[in-house]
């Protein structure tokens, strides 16, 4: 389940409290006198049989007497009661519970089940949502429903709260009304047994009351979905997130670098990057992150032009910027031409911008118009130290309306208290992001960069293979496959190679010699000198049991070595099977950087791509970054840049760039391999030498395991489903039905305005001919898990794609109904386009197991509705006069 019933727990229209009293400092009185204190306007039923009244509200003995069914119960009793009175309560027509109650899942029914799974057993029946159990409740203040055990009410606001934590929830709620911070909702999720992240994320995110979703998390359920929710809300509002635990955990039974370096923080950190929401470290930069999306909306870029009245303040807020990683904006000759003109002389011509103590107003209002005209400055902070001079808020009033007129990001520090009280008064009037230090404000500016780039992330729908020659799966599935049937878990180094190399991905050449002797032959054969390895299925990390030696010169050197690596190997790891040894020329690339790329398998969030710096020191550097594939070249060149070692790929002093578009597509082509090969649970190449000639693995190690799942289903991001894409002679030319990516954003929005005001009225009942930039985004940045749109695409005259078509269909999280639209380019009418595309959309539902496809047609619109009909759809209900609602059931055996 997700969203279904819901709207019970958040807007319910009577309540009841079963377990209420009135005993000091009990659960059941906290709630009963929240409930009533909370200004909740529908019935209350308080259940308690001890009782006939509670606070002067009628009681009943338990939840078969009440009068009427609660929308919503808060039940606070003993956990072995709670199974039973779920039955109940859903028996009678309740469709949400809060259960506070704690142990469920550690005690036992008479049938041997847990509590908390007789609770959802008794629940499922009746579609009953229920939050907890073991948690604080909620509150949704903008109906008067505070259904918890918290000690204080929450103000009313805009912004929703989620926690895993209790405790937590109530300590932010004083912290938060002690800053006058309101909500629109504010809930203790518990266990989360059945409700959970996903779902209040998918409720929320379509909540017009809410434009911010704050959560506290200590770990995730279900990747998939929480992954599938978060990034469809993250299109239309911010999701921030603190999550506890970032101290990395142990790793000792990862068997290769990968699986060590790739901690769970480092994962659930690519997981936000990639759901674009933004991930902050405590409580206070939760809440100023709030500020700062909330009241910014343009922001370009991180180069900061200072403008302060003092010079102390100025150099502060420098230092942050230096400190922070920001840059200082460059100011251009005419900027300073025109600062000069209207500044003493004495001002600091250059940034941070020193205005002097005793400027008056029109100089901050001069200041601020110049700056704004600044092409090298991207966001302005302004700091303001209150003087005996002008008053705050003076300043304020005038430089408001010329802030807001800027466009471009302010960001101001009003520095004091009660001298500047009014002054930041008036600036959070006019919806300008205001904060106590430059430290601070600088902090802010870090959030919209990351929170840039996540969404950015967000928008990226890289497919499951990559561009390039196709790479030789069959070979590495028959690899796996033989590895497997042997019993091993661990492939030898040259079959890892051979399956880097059916993916193109450049090796050393290697040789396996079963003893010292046929070393010794096979290194005159490839030439010296040589490398020569231990070859055991039960060594890893070869270097560790002295199973390596390099620039072996001759023969007798690769022989002696061999012999003497035997009996070190037997010394520090008896038992261990050794098949022989490897050997392979020593590659000369003086320069080359040693890198590792990688792979492995999240618990959480599944398959993740990581890579570094690399080297037999690879741990200790600990220079590496995570990334959830799949990928694409944009997402391998973002997880590159987030190393250390990238600087150095770049290119210094006399050592040239690395070929990057080599280390994008091994990338890639990892991604890919993972795809191809579910039984792959861990890579491991280091080191991979990289330097401008390409990239080359001089060593790799793969574990495998059994799987019965496809390689995609293991994946928290579907990839672009390029399976579903077709292509047909239609009218005598080649047509491409696929599904539509980021990318077409400027072809769809052509193909939008080609349309005409008719087509447009029949489509979406209005003839609105405009198109908000964010409305188009979110037309063609989809989530292949929830929606699908298929375009119809042919070459223009200039052989450039152009769309002709497009249907969609958007399924609610239970995939129980999807509803669908379907436009065809006023000129491409009449020649069955439309036809094929319906057919493609009712294929793809039916196959995805989606339950009724169903849209909503004018009365008017005779042809779409003949071609319903003609598919099966009946007319269900007349939605208003001009309107009706047009169904199939998906699952009705075909004809």
């Amino acid at each position: 389940m997700t969203v279904r019933n819901l709207d019970a727990l958040f807007q319910p229209r009577s309540v009841a409290v079963i377990g209420a009293s009135t005993r000091a400092h009990s659960v059941g009185a906290q709630v009963m006198r929240n409930v009533i204190d909370g200004g909740f306007s529908g019935p209350i039923y308080p259940v308690n049989p001890k009782y006939d009244r509670i606070l002067g509200i009628k009681t009943y003995t338990g939840a078969g007497k009440l009068p009427d069914p609660p929308e919503l119960a808060v039940i606070c009793t003993p956990p072995a009661t709670v199974p039973e009175l779920v039955e109940q309560l859903g028996r009678r027509g309740t469709r949400a519970v809060v259960v506070l109650s704690a142990g469920l899942g550690t005690l036992l029914d008479k049938t041997g089940r847990s509590l908390t799974q007789a609770m959802l057993d008794a629940a499922r029946p009746h579609l009953m949502r229920v939050l907890g159990p073991n948690c604080v409740g909620l509150l949704v203040p903008g109906i008067g429903l505070n259904a918890s055990f918290a000690h204080t009410n929450a103000l009313p606001g805009e912004i929703a709260f989620i926690s895993q934590s209790g405790a937590l929830v109530t300590a932010v709620l004083d912290w938060a009304n002690a800053r006058r911070i309101g909500f629109s909702h504010f809930v203790s999720l518990g266990e989360s047994a059945d409700v959970d992240f996903a779902d209040l994320i998918d409720y929320l995110g379509s909540d017009a009351n809410t434009r911010a979703i704050l959560l506290y998390a200590e770990s995730i359920k279900r990747a998939r979905k929480f992954m599938t929710a978060a990034r469809a809300a993250a299109r239309n509002k911010p999701l921030i997130v603190v999550k506890a635990g970032r101290a990395p955990e142990g790793a000792k039974a990862a068997a290769s670098h990968t699986g060590a370096l790739a901690g769970a923080d480092d994962v659930f950190d690519a997981a936000i990057r990639r759901a674009g929401m933004l991930r902050v470290d405590s409580m206070l930069d939760l809440f100023s992150a709030v500020e700062t999306l909330s009241h910014i909306s343009r922001f370009n870029g991180e180069r900061i032009a200072i403008m302060t009245n003092g010079g102390g303040a100025g150099v502060m807020a420098a230092d942050a910027v230096a400190l922070a990683g920001a840059k200082l904006a460059p100011l251009s000759a005419p900027t300073l031409a025109r600062l000069d003109a209207i500044l003493p002389a004495t001002w600091s011509r250059g940034n941070p911008i020193d205005i002097i103590g005793d400027a008056p107003v029109e100089r901050y209002v001069k200041t601020l118009r110049i700056l704004g005209d600044e092409p090298q400055a991207d966001a302005i902070l302004f700091i303001h130290a209150p003087t005996a001079i002008v008053s705050s808020s003076e300043i304020a009033a005038a430089c408001a309306p010329i802030v807001r007129a800027l466009d471009k990001c302010v960001l101001s520090c009003w520095l004091g208290e009660k001298a500047v009280a009014r002054a930041r008064e008036i600036f959070h009037d006019a919806g300008i992001a205001d904060y106590a230090t430059p430290e601070e404000a600088v902090r802010a500016v870090q959030q919209l960069v990351t929170y840039r780039r996540n969404q950015e992330l967000l928008l990226q729908t890289p497919p499951a293979s990559n561009a390039g020659p196709p790479p030789d799966k069959t070979t590495a599935i028959e690899i796996v496959r033989r590895v497997l049937q042997s019993q091993r878990r661990m492939l030898t180094e040259p079959e890892a190679k051979d399956v880097l190399r059916a993916y193109a991905i450049p090796v050393v050449e290697t040789r396996i010699a079963a003893s010292p002797e046929l070393a010794a032959t096979m290194a005159e054969e490839l030439g010296f000198p040589v490398a020569l390895k231990i070859l055991s299925p039960d060594i890893t990390h070869k270097s560790d049991v002295g199973g390596v030696a390099l620039n072996l010169g001759s023969a007798a050197d690769v022989g002696a070595a061999a012999r003497a690596m035997l009996v070190r190997v037997d010394e520090r790891r008896p038992g261990a099977r050794v098949g022989g040894f490897t050997v392979q020329r020593m590659l000369r690339r003086p320069g080359a950087h040693e890198l590792i790329a990688g792979i492995a398998v999240d618990p959480m969030f599944g398959p993740v791509i990581l890579f570094g710096q690399g080297g037999t020191a690879v741990e200790v550097v600990a220079d590496r970054a995570v990334a959830l594939p799949p990928l694409n070249v944009a997402l391998a060149r973002e997880l590159v840049a987030r190393t250390r070692v990238a600087k150095l790929l770049a290119g210094y002093r006399d050592r040239p760039a690395a070929d990057l578009d080599a280390i994008y597509a091994a990338l890639g082509r990892l991604s890919q391999m993972l795809i191809d090969i579910p039984e792959l649970v861990e890579l491991d190449i280091n080191p991979l030498l990289a330097d401008h000639r390409g990239v080359v693995a001089l060593d790799a190690r793969i574990r495998v395991a059994p799987s019965s799942e496809a390689g995609y289903e293991r994946l928290a991001i579907r990839p672009y489903p390029q399976e579903l894409e077709e292509r047909l002679v239609w009218e005598g030319r080649e047509l491409l039905i696929r599904p539509i990516r980021a990318e077409d954003t400027e072809q769809h929005l052509r193909f939008l305005q080609q349309l005409s005001p008719h087509d447009i009225r029949m489509r979406v009942f209005h003839t609105r001919r405009y198109i908000a930039p964010s409305e188009l985004a979110r037309l063609t940045q989809i989530d292949y898990e929830r929606e699908m749109a298929f375009i119809a695409t042919l070459p223009d005259a200039a052989g450039k794609s152009e769309t002709i078509g497009v249907v969609r269909a958007v399924t609610d999280p239970e995939n129980a109904v999807a509803e669908f639209g379907i436009i065809v380019r006023s000129d491409m009418k009449g020649k069955g386009l439309g036809r094929m595309l319906f057919e493609k959309i009712i294929r793809y539902c039916r196959g995805r197991g989606t339950a009724i496809l169903a849209g909503d047609v004018l009365r008017e619109n005779t042809p779409m509705l003949d071609l319903a009909r003609r598919f099966g759809f009946a007319i269900t209900r007349a939605i208003d006069a001009d309107t009706v609602q047009v169904k199939l059931d998906l699952r009705r055996v075909q004809d």
